[in-house]
């Protein structure tokens, strides 16, 4: 089985960075694709970072020069760095990861913008 557990969430002011991490059990390098979703209330889930094995990076256009995804692949972890934030960033944000097995989740980690 595989599990992916998100930490890092939390309540910050509009402005503010939180570091989500994404912990897998077993190798990332294992997953050809791998990105961060956030589901905010009354909303669909919506792609907002990703990047494959290929090293290729994507991002919504909503947090285009604020969000970074990065990963540590002798920890088994991604990151999603968030800058600026602002209050319509407040969601849910769950990892995904998807290999030749199928697609997982994680949980979930709450993320509130708020002053």
């Amino acid at each position: 089985q595989v599990q992916l557990v998100e930490s890092g969430g939390g309540l910050v002011q509009p402005g503010g960075s939180l570091r989500l991490s994404c912990a897998a059990s077993g190798s990332i390098f294992t997953f050809y694709f791998m990105g961060w979703y956030c589901q905010a209330p009354g909303k669909q889930r919506e792609l907002v970072a990703s990047f494959t094995s290929g090293s290729s990076t994507d991002y919504a256009d909503s947090v285009k020069g604020r969000f970074t995804i990065s990963r540590d692949n002798a920890k088994n972890t991604v990151y999603l760095q968030m800058n600026s934030l602002k209050p319509e960033d407040t969601a849910i944000y769950y990892c995904h990861a998807r290999g030749r097995n199928g697609g997982y989740w994680g949980q979930g980690t709450q993320v509130t913008v708020s002053s």
